[in-house]
């Protein structure tokens, strides 16, 4: 589990691909692996990768992670080049206080930069979701103003949300543009999206007391609710 707040910022320094996927070392990695395990998650832009090997002593500490071509496919990582930077997170502890929200580093899909608009000292981005597919279902129904978001591993808050153009905006404050990533990322570009996961649970909970079966929305059944109540009133 994760907040969604961004630790450090490492750098790609090797890619090296095979036919299962490819190995990534991530460096200028030191602040995140005084406490590293082989083993441990972190997550890097959004998604939650074991550690394989780290040095946290040579050349401002590495770390390599695998990432399978599952992983490549749902996210921005097989776009991402030597000398990029990645927003990293090392897995939750308990010990300490929790102020982004709850994310799993699970990435549903991504998301396309639209716009960049100034705003004073902040920044206002725009960005767009793809088409829905019957194996990728839309995630707008996840997606309210001012509720949460995680766009390449930071929690963010939404500002806007348009269904119609499939568009969700959020405002990153002059310490955000710093810390993260995300401000570097120009229009045209992909980034990695998570949905807060309580919206899930919340819509499989209503379906299920809605009597409705796997892959039927909300919005089917409701529709199907009055469907029945106006057969059962004799109304055509």
């Amino acid at each position: 589990m994760f907040t969604g707040l961004i630790e450090h910022l490492g750098t790609v320094s090797s890619i090296v691909v095979d036919a299962g996927g490819c190995t990534l070392t991530i460096a200028n990695s030191a602040p995140i692996l005084g406490d590293c395990h082989i083993g441990d998650s972190i997550a890097v832009n959004g998604a939650c990768l074991t550690v394989t090997e780290f040095n946290n002593e040579k050349e401002g500490g590495w770390f390599k992670v695998w990432l399978a071509n599952e992983t490549l496919e749902r996210t921005d990582l097989g776009e991402r080049r030597v000398g990029d930077q990645l927003n990293l997170e090392r897995a939750m502890g308990a010990h300490v206080r929790f102020g982004g929200h709850f994310v799993q580093a699970h990435v549903d899909t991504t998301a396309t930069v639209v716009e960049r608009v100034p705003d004073g000292d902040s920044l206002r981005l725009t960005f767009q979701l793809p088409e829905p597919t019957p194996s990728r279902p839309s995630l707008l129904p996840y997606l309210i103003p001012k509720g949460y978001v995680t766009i390449d591993g930071a929690s963010l808050t939404l500002t806007a949300v348009d269904d119609t153009k499939r568009t969700f905006s959020v405002m990153l404050i002059q310490h955000t543009q710093e810390k993260i990533t995300l401000s570097q990322k120009q229009t045209g570009t992909k980034v990695n999206i998570e949905v807060d996961m309580v919206g899930k649970y919340v819509e499989k909970s209503v379906v299920a007391a809605l009597g409705g079966g796997a892959g039927e929305g909300v919005r089917a059944l409701v529709e199907k609710i009055v469907e029945d109540v106006l057969r059962k009133k004799g109304i055509p």
